[in-house]
């Protein structure tokens, strides 16, 4: 028996390929799947079956894709509804992998379909479950995303999910290994572990939701407290996954247009195109294109294109990096962004060549921005997370967290200097493209950020420990 976990850390997502016996199973498969298909051609291993733990909202699966080319049957649990051919397997229903056997444990609460799949080995003992969003290390799934289509409240869902961990989790042995469906950094949960394997005992004694001693009452209020709203991509990325979409290789072939910059300004007028530029935060704040948003490449990328442009159909033109393009597209691909219409041949050099108009943000380093505040009273803004901000900040910064900029605009001043910082500087530029494009431009990045910043004498609140807001 083989178990790999194949995760991806821009999206803190973990797929699995099990094997046995020359025939492998692939759970939560990524869009591009050509890795899959290398993996078995490599052992010499026939996928026999896909797995899904449920509909995501975050990624899209590349389960149909798979499906077409492997002739491998997918299967969900029960309650699922999908509109391609896949097995709707029923609870407790076993499935052969060589000499190892896969049982359908039906747990929703994340999401009604929500699955387990429980691993028994060669001997029938319990070996691993793959959880996906039902339980993660250090926390579970949050019960708001499907309330919609469930017709049922966030409450009834993470009371169905307390009955989930009771009776079909926490029954199985200490020793069984977890394998989630996410980790740190994924919005499907609010607490989650950095690790990405773990164990039923160590769940039991460390996941604040595993309490032995915990009411359904106290459940269900612990894990609705400090939800914040889904990424607004959430929902339409669940409807690829159910609905099925396009071939990436199709989506690739589409996007890999190279334009001059007279028809990439063309085409961005026409068709009201995001301009997206992935290049590093210093190239980006040196010279760019007016009204160009600003994702790098090298950060949470993916996350935050669905966050902040949300619409998946929205379409959009590069500026990268030429060796990068293929890469960009497909981690675009991988939350649901198919419409890339084409990106600037010789990148951002090429637009200044041409004579065209740029832009520039203005930097200061956290030094300066702790001698000015000597002088004058600042107006500086700090983009990360509330529970960040928490933790400490600047005194009076104000806290416009990067996920709901747009709910913050009017605070920003028209007259004098706004200052803008995150925690490394990532986040801040990404703000200041945004602020910049809706013709807010007294916008100044502080470099380095709130790492920078805590060198310097600049007064700040005490320290709180994140963990216990």
């Amino acid at each position: 028996m083989k178990i790999e976990q194949i995760y991806t850390g821009c999206l803190a997502q973990g797929a699995y390929y099990i094997e046995s016996k020359g025939e492998a199973a692939v759970i939560d498969p990524l869009r591009e799947v050509d890795g899959y298909l290398k993996k078995a051609e490599r052992n010499n291993a026939k996928i026999k079956y896909i797995f899904e733990t449920h509909f995501h909202a975050d990624f899209v699966s590349g389960h149909v894709t798979l499906a077409e080319k492997t002739e491998a049957p997918i299967v969900y649990g029960p309650n699922a509804n999908p509109d391609f051919e896949a097995i709707i397997a029923t609870d407790n229903q076993e499935f052969k992998l060589g000499d190892v056997t896969i049982r359908v444990l039906h747990t929703p609460g994340h999401t009604m379909e929500s699955t387990t799949f429980l691993l028994l080995d060669e001997e029938g003992k319990e070996h691993a479950i793959f959880s996906g969003d039902t339980l993660f290390l250090g926390d579970v799934g949050r019960p708001d995303l499907a309330q919609k289509a469930a017709d049922m409240t966030q409450e009834e869902l993470a009371g169905i999910l307390f009955e989930s961990l009771r009776n079909k989790i926490m029954t199985l042995p200490d020793e069984t290994i977890v394998y989630p469906g996410h980790g740190a950094g994924s919005a499907c949960g609010k607490n989650m572990s950095k690790e990405t394997v773990g164990t039923i005992g160590e769940q039991k004694r460390t996941n604040y939701a595993l309490r032995a001693d915990m009411s359904k009452e106290e459940f269900i209020k612990e894990v609705t407290t400090g939800l914040l709203p889904p990424p607004a991509y959430f929902p339409l990325n669940v409807m690829l996954n159910k609905q099925g979409y396009e071939a990436i290789d199709k989506v690739l072939e589409k996007g890999q247009i190279a334009m001059s910059p007279e028809a990439f300004e063309a085409a961005a007028n026409e068709t009201g195109a995001v301009v997206l530029d992935v290049r590093h935060q210093s190239e980006f704040a040196k010279g760019h294109i007016p009204n160009s948003i600003f994702i790098g490449i090298d950060g949470g990328f993916a996350p935050w294109v669905g966050a902040l442009i949300q619409d998946v159909k929205q379409p959009i033109l590069l500026v990268a990096a030429e060796e990068r393009l293929e890469e960009v597209m497909i981690r675009l691909a991988r939350v649901g962004f198919d419409n890339v219409i084409g990106y600037l041949e010789g990148g951002f050099a090429s637009w200044e060549k041409s004579g065209k108009e740029t832009d520039s943000v203005e930097l200061i380093s956290a030094e300066e921005l702790a001698n000015l505040s000597k002088k004058e009273k600042l107006n500086i803004y700090d983009v990360r997370k509330e529970s960040e901000f928490l933790s400490e900040h600047i005194l009076d910064a104000e806290n416009t967290p990067l996920d709901f900029l747009n709910d913050y605009l009017a605070t920003f001043k028209k007259d004098g200097k706004n200052y803008v910082h995150c925690a490394g500087g990532y986040r801040s530029m990404i703000a200041n493209s945004i602020l910049k494009a809706r013709g807010i431009h007294n916008v100044v990045d502080v470099a380095g950020g709130f790492g920078a910043i805590k060198r310097t004498d600049i007064p700040k609140s005490n320290y709180v420990c994140p963990s216990t807001l």
